[in-house]
Formats: structure tokens, C-alpha cells, sequence
């Protein structure tokens, strides 16, 4: 396909649009040498740029583009993720945004780390970092389709330029950059979709989308599909809560409230900008691909359109607008795909920093080193996020795989970790296990990963039917609750010796009595020990007898 200069140049100058916010942003972390003010922005995010980043947590190239390719294909009723992200975005307002943000935490692993230990911490992050890898490549790779289908440039050659550019600003500008290009980014969407909208509905080549609607495009969801629908369905409203591209939001709103507020607010966001992909799988449906610039100048095949189903956004920009609308559009798909992707680039990359580098190797780190860290993983998770862009086909399917670890392994340690009192790092470790084992031998077809275990209704040709992720979830729940409770009564009743406590919980009753018995203080019924640094009570409210 020959190189279409005049697109080119419609690109170049929404990066470059992008390229400066972000670098205007970067100037209010200038000389910034605590790690967590760059992390989250100073917990300074105000209402409107917070509303505009927590849509933007979900809303991005993968999103606009996955959303007008399912519809096209498999149907409206098919289409989860619009309401399934938005709903997750309502829940985590409900249940843990103001909890996560009145602790103070300054990333999602934190909560793990203080309880579980850093090694555990270690562990959780390793979902959640592919979960950002396999979300920062749906991303990518929705871009290189549009930017191939639109002006010709190569595949590799859009996703790296891409990744290139949001990480150089991220680089300098932390939160501070994400957030005030995700205003723009979702400007962008909104104003060029909906400018494209009109010219491709009325289009000569396309026919009325509400004729014969419900068996063309809104379709049904098959009765044999039942299982699967309602695991991905649940896949996405659960498993779209514990990211750190989410809780990043939430730590960076000024109060607790506000974090609650934004969510919800975001929730609502999701739905709003989905509408323009979902008219636009509406439209390539009921258009006439044989008469269209598709067949009659470019000598495609026809029948090869719902084999390009993942391109099908960028095909109605290109075949069923005019020239110079079909660049406004892709501008703003481009410019959303790279403002997204520096969002998961930076959760990643802070996670390494805090909950790895600095608590596991160098628990002495300084505050500038820990930054100079950050950046240098910034680097690393961008290649990452790129390998998978240029190496994986579905976008639809990097979507979902973004989302599937994140479910089954880290929904049921957040939930526990938050509020399940007696929860341990016994009951985390095998609930991580579990859950982790039971998916893997689930098998993953778009991985090339076989099937170990047949779960119920299993069929030769299509797989599993049975809703096993959400199975391998809850055993993952009840195994953390489970076992974190009987190690509990073992070690509190001397059942089990506390030397045997090798993750030192503290769940040893008689260490904890012997500790106060050396030190000889008593304050009523409960115990003061000297070990308890940092916490001195006012001397007139404390009455302390020593033991005789």
C-alpha cells in the first residue's frame, strides 16, 4: 500500500499536539525529588482533569476499537466490555476507592506489602505487571491496525514510534503528564468520532442501521454460550477493579471522598464515549462493502471483510467518510492509543520502584534514586508492551487476557487483604497458588496453552464452556480465607510452635506474651511492648506498673 503523505501529516501533528501537554505537564514535577509526589501528582488531582483521567483508565484505542470490532462481529448483546468496565469503575468507587486512599497508600501492592511482607508483595506483582503488558499492547496494536489501514505506514514501524513518544514525556513528567494528556486524549475521541459519525451514516454506501437491527447488529447471546458469556462478563466487572492504573487515580484525588466521586463519575464516562464504536460496527454492518473505494480502487475482496474484523473502525474511517474527515478521526484514535498507553507504562513502572526495587533490594534507597528507578522501568515495560503489540493478532483478545490473571489471582487477594481481618500470608500464598495452577491448566488457545484440566460441559471444538475463571477465582477466595483462618487458631492456641512462623506473622499468642514479660510492662489488659517503635502515648493517659 502506498505511503498517504496528507495522513501522515494528520499524525504528526496530533503527536506533536500530545507530545507538548505532556511535556508542559512534566515542568510541575521539575526538580520534584519525592518519588511519591511524582507517582501520583502530589495527591493534587482536581475534579475536572480527575474525571477526564479515571475515564481514561479504561477508554483508550483498545477500547473505541475492540468495542466497534465485537459489534461488527459478534453483536451489541455480545459487546461486554463498555458496560463490564463500567461497572467495575462503580463497584471499586463503592467498596475500595476511599478505603485504599484514607490508609494513604501510595500503590495498590502497598496494602499487600505491609501485611503480607515484600516477598508476597513480590509475588502479587507479577499478575498485575502482565496485566499492564497485555493491556499497554492492546493499545498498540489497535493503533498500528488504524495507522496501516488509513495511510499505508508499516505495522512495527506505528507501534514503536508511538510507544516511543509516550514514553519520552512520561519519562519527565509522571502522573502530572498522564492526566492532562488523558483530557485531551478523551477530547479527541469524543469531537473526531462523533465528527466521523455523521458522514459514514449517511454514506451512500450504507443502508438505515435500524432496519432489521436485532438480527443484524444487536444480535443474541446464544443459549449454548451461557457459561462463557457470564465469565467474561464477570471477568470484566471484577477483574477490572484491581489495577494499578485505577488505584493510581484514586491515591492521586485530594481527599477520600473525591476518589469515591471520581469513580463514579468514570463509570458513567465509559458509557458515554463507547456510543461512537458502537454506532460505527452499526454502520459496517449495513454497508455495501462491494461498492465502496474497498473493492472498486483498492481491488480488496469483499467476503475478506469479517476476517478484518479487528481493523473494522479504521476501514469505515477510510471507505465511508471523506478524505479529510477520515484524518481527523484517525488523529484522535491516535492520539487517544498513545495517551493511554503512558497511563499502564507508569502504573508498572512505580510498582517495580516502591513495592520491588526499594522494599525488597534496597530498602535504603533515596528518594532520587528510587525515581531514577521508576524511569528505567519506564523503558522496560514500554519494549514489553511493544513485543506484544507487533506479536499478538486480536485486539479483542489482548483485551480480555489484560483482565484474566488480574481476576482469578489478585480480585481475591485485594478483597482479603482489605477485609478479611485474619488474613495472612499462609492464606495469600496458597490462594496465589490455587488460583494461578487451575487457570494455567484451564488452558489459553491464543497462547498456545493446552488444557490440563477438562472442567464441566468441555467441548473438543470449542473449548471450555463452563465459567472456570470465575470457578478458579473463587477457589483462590476460599482457599486465602480458608487456610489464613486455621493458621490463625493454630499458631494463637500453641497448636503450632511460633519458631515454625517462618513468614513471621505474628500469629504466635505466646510470643506475643513473652515479649511483654521481658520487657515488664503492662498498661491495664493490654500489652506496651518496648519493641513498639514509634508509638508513645501522652504520659498522663497511660498508667504503667512494672510486674512484680
Amino acid at each position: 500500500m502506498v505511503l498517504n503523505i496528507p495522513g501522515l501529516v494528520a499524525v504528526i501533528i496530533f503527536y506533536v499536539v500530545i507530545l507538548v501537554i505532556g511535556l508542559w505537564a512534566a515542568r510541575r514535577t521539575k526538580g520534584e525529588t519525592n518519588s511519591e509526589n511524582v507517582m501520583l501528582a502530589g495527591r493534587n488531582i482536581g475534579t475536572f482533569v480527575g474525571v477526564f483521567t479515571m475515564t481514561a483508565t479504561w477508554v483508550g484505542g483498545g477500547f473505541i476499537n475492540g468495542t466497534a470490532e465485537t459489534v461488527f462481529k459478534d453483536g451489541l448483546l455480545n459487546c461486554q466490555a463498555p458496560l463490564g468496565y463500567s461497572l467495575s469503575l462503580f463497584i471499586g468507587g463503592v467498596f475500595f476507592a476511599s478505603k485504599m486512599r484514607e490508609h494513604g497508600y501510595v500503590t495498590m501492592l502497598d496494602p499487600f506489602t505491609r501485611k503480607y511482607g515484600e516477598r508476597m508483595g513480590g509475588l502479587i506483582y507479577i499478575p498485575a505487571l502482565l496485566g499492564e503488558v497485555f493491556w499497554s499492547g492492546a493499545i498498540l496494536a489497535a493503533l498500528g491496525s488504524t495507522l496501516r489501514v488509513i495511510i499505508g505506514l508499516s505495522h512495527e514501524v506505528s507501534i514503536i514510534s508511538s510507544a516511543c513518544i509516550a514514553v519520552f514525556y512520561t519519562l519527565f513528567g509522571g502522573l502530572y503528564s498522564v492526566a492532562y494528556t488523558d483530557v485531551v486524549q478523551l477530547i479527541c475521541i469524543f469531537v473526531g468520532l462523533w465528527l466521523c459519525i455523521p458522514f459514514a451514516m449517511t454514506s451512500e454506501f450504507v443502508g438505515n442501521i435500524s432496519v432489521n437491527s436485532t438480527s443484524a447488529w444487536i444480535k443474541e447471546v446464544e443459549s449454548v454460550n451461557t457459561g462463557v458469556y457470564t465469565d467474561s462478563f464477570l471477568l470484566l466487572i471484577f477483574g477490572g477493579i484491581p489495577w494499578q492504573v485505577y488505584f493510581q487515580r484514586v491515591l492521586s484525588a485530594r481527599t477520600a471522598r473525591a476518589s469515591r466521586y471520581l469513580s463514579f463519575l468514570g463509570a458513567l464516562g465509559c458509557l458515554i464515549m463507547s456510543v461512537p464504536s458502537v454506532l460505527i460496527g452499526a454502520i459496517a454492518v449495513n454497508a455495501d462493502w462491494n461498492s465502496t473505494a474497498y473493492v472498486t480502487k483498492d481491488n480488496f475482496n469483499a467476503s475478506d471483510i469479517p476476517n478484518r474484523a479487528s481493523d473494522i473502525l479504521p476501514l469505515v474511517l477510510q471507505y465511508l467518510t471523506p478524505e479529510w474527515v477520515s484524518f481527523f478521526g484517525l488523529g484522535a484514535v491516535s492520539a487517544a492509543v498513545m495517551s493511554s498507553a503512558d497511563s499502564s507504562i507508569l502504573s508498572a513502572s512505580c510498582m517495580f520502584a516502591r513495592n520491588i526495587y526499594k522494599m525488597i533490594f534496597r530498602q535504603k534507597a533515596s528518594e532520587k534514586e528510587i525515581i531514577w528507578v521508576m524511569r528505567i522501568a519506564i523503558f522496560g515495560v514500554g519494549a514489553l508492551a511493544t513485543e506484544m503489540a507487533i506479536n499478538v493478532d486480536s485486539v479483542y483478545t489482548l483485551w480480555y487476557l489484560s483482565s484474566d490473571l488480574v481476576y482469578v489471582v489478585l480480585f481475591p487477594q485485594l478483597v482479603c487483604v482489605i477485609y478479611l481481618r485474619n488474613s495472612n500470608t499462609y492464606g495469600s500464598l496458597l490462594g496465589y497458588i490455587v488460583g494461578m495452577f487451575f487457570r494455567i491448566a484451564g488452558g489459553e488457545p491464543s497462547l498456545g496453552i493446552g488444557t490440563l484440566i477438562k472442567y464441566p460441559y468441555y467441548s473438543e471444538e470449542h473449548g471450555q464452556m463452563f465459567p472456570f475463571k470465575t470457578l478458579c477465582m473463587m477457589m483462590s477466595m476460599v482457599t486465602i480465607i480458608a487456610f489464613s483462618s486455621l493458621t490463625d487458631i493454630l499458631f494463637k492456641k500453641g497448636i503450632i510452635h511460633h519458631r515454625f512462623d517462618v513468614f513471621k506473622c505474628g500469629l504466635s499468642q505466646s510470643s506475643f506474651d513473652e515479649k511483654a514479660h521481658n520487657n515488664n510492662l503492662t498498661l491495664d489488659h493490654a500489652t506496651l511492648t518496648v519493641s513498639d517503635a514509634g508509638f508513645t502515648p501522652p504520659i498522663e493517659e497511660v498508667k504503667i506498673t512494672r510486674d512484680v
